[in-house]
């Protein structure tokens, strides 16, 4: 058996490639909408991808099913579990739907799906035997039900997708879960998640890439809960202190619901001379991106722009500042080459951002403005209509600056309702060392507010004698 964790960074987001080196057959879950990694890897071990699956219906990132299918003739299967309401829509109709126990074998290898709500009503965890050394299960593909040191969090269907109250079914679900279908496993059985730390998927997740039942049994948060049959109190625990959830996260669930559209092969990027890029940006053609660091941006961009900075955190950031239900433009980022320029487009199609167009290599020759920045020890006597914290809400109640707002740099572009008006005056934002807080400020910039970002953030004026934060 050949079994591939790919890994994104980015998004802290795992997809697993698993094939039989006897039949040359393999199938992947929980792919990517960029699929050359899985079309790659087939090459590489002479393997044709015969199916593709996902454990649920995802929020923090566009799905790939329907994409790998389209590019190598996969079979889908997806969860027939959780009702009428989290049932997959009609471009899945070529997909196996599935229930609990159904099988998938590939050659000497099956997946055995096992129905596991909890984080979601429809979840599904994947049982791996490798039939070539065992006859029973040694891996559990957990999806968003089990990490290393969490569990997927309940409260998801609440924070992003509109829903009312369903945290507390969900949590009862995931303790059922637990005790039915993940405890009830072999100690040595590996458990390979879909998530890892920096997820909102989770409030803990641990940066181990794989755990074993038999560890998170005796060494997780929830196996005293478990153990003392504690329903009340894992439930209390589990839904106290989650991150905020990112507004995207709603768009996210809706199109992996109904079936993300197809991209098959994409255009290639148009490389716009400065000059061209001037003409489009005057006629309001275009976005422009930046993705130099917040240290170049604040010595001078382009009027408007968004700052997304680099290829590491893009689809990120870019889910934060850009959202394609509202924007038509097509964006132009601002990149070393081509090659860079692909890479980032590859990023932002993971949240569904397919308006790449171009790229330009230089700002030379291009009107560019300084943002505004505030130090730290002129803060109180700086004019302002709000004092804004974009962090977590976590991070706000651990301290924040005496007098600030907080709105999450993941929410805050869909709640400008609870911002002053744009000609009520300058907004000072900050997060915890700037960052997240140029992203931000670019995006409120190019809606029309005046932003003045604190220099430092947080953790500048921390560091100023006399300044004491206010704890939640």
């Amino acid at each position: 058996m050949l079994l591939e964790r790919i890994y994104d960074e980015d998004l802290a987001q795992a997809s697993y490639f698993i094939g039989c080196q006897a039949k040359g057959e393999a199938i992947v879950v929980d792919p990517r909408r960029d699929t050359g990694v899985y079309l790659d890897l087939a090459e590489k071990n002479d393997m044709k991808i015969v199916g593709v699956t996902e454990t649920h219906i995802h929020a923090d990132y566009l799905s790939g099913t329907r994409e790998l299918a389209a590019a190598t003739g996969a079979q889908m299967y997806v969860s027939d579990e959780g009702g009428p309401d989290w049932t997959y829509g009609s471009d899945f109709d070529d997909a196996v739907r599935m229930k609990h126990g159904h099988r998938i074998d590939l050659g000497n290898i099956s997946l055995e799906a096992v129905h596991t709500p909890g984080h979601t009503p429809e979840h599904m965890s994947f049982l791996v035997t490798d039939g070539a050394q065992a006859s029973a299960p040694g891996f559990m593909l957990t999806g968003d039900f089990v990490f290393v040191g969490d569990l997927g969090r309940p409260d998801l269907l609440d924070e992003a997708a509109g829903y009312v109250d369903t945290r507390f079914a969900g949590a009862k679900d995931l303790f059922a879960s637990l005790r039915d279908h993940f405890l009830a496993l072999p100690d040595y059985v590996q458990v390979l998640p879909a998530h890892g730390s920096g997820s909102a998927c989770g409030k803990a997740l641990g940066a181990i890439a794989a755990s074993t039942v038999g560890y998170e049994r005796e060494f997780s948060w929830w196996g005293k809960y478990l153990a003392a049959n504690d329903e009340q109190g894992f439930i209390d625990e589990l839904l106290d202190g989650q991150p905020d959830a990112h507004a995207y996260f709603g768009r996210m669930k809706m199109q992996n619901k109904s079936g993300p559209a197809v991209l098959g092969e994409v255009a290639e990027l148009v490389e716009y001379t400065t000059d061209e890029l001037s003409a489009a940006l005057e006629r309001d053609e275009v976005i422009l991106v930046d993705t130099r660091e917040g240290s170049e941006v604040h010595e001078g961009t382009v009027p408007r722009s968004l700052n997304i900075p680099g290829v590491d955190k893009a689809a990120t950031y870019g889910s934060w500042v850009y959202n394609p239900e509202t924007e038509q433009r097509p964006l132009v980022l601002l990149a070393e080459n081509r090659d860079d320029a692909e890479e980032l487009r590859d990023h932002l199609v993971r949240v569904g951002i397919d308006s790449v167009q171009g790229f330009v290599t230089s700002l030379d020759g291009l009107e560019l403005v300084a943002p505004t920045l505030v130090k730290p020890e002129d803060l109180d006597g700086f004019e302002r209509s709000m004092l804004l914290d974009v962090r977590n809400k976590t991070e706000f109640s651990d301290g924040h600056v005496p007098g600030a707002y907080q709105l999450s740099s993941g929410r805050l572009m869909w709640h400008l309702d609870e911002l002053p008006a744009p000609d009520a005056g300058t907004i000072v934002t900050y997060c915890q060392g700037g960052v997240r807080n140029c992203v931000v400020a670019s995006a409120l910039r190019r809606v029309g507010y005046d932003v003045a970002e604190l220099e430092g953030s947080y953790a500048g004026w921390i560091e100023v004698p006399g300044n004491e934060p206010l704890v939640a």
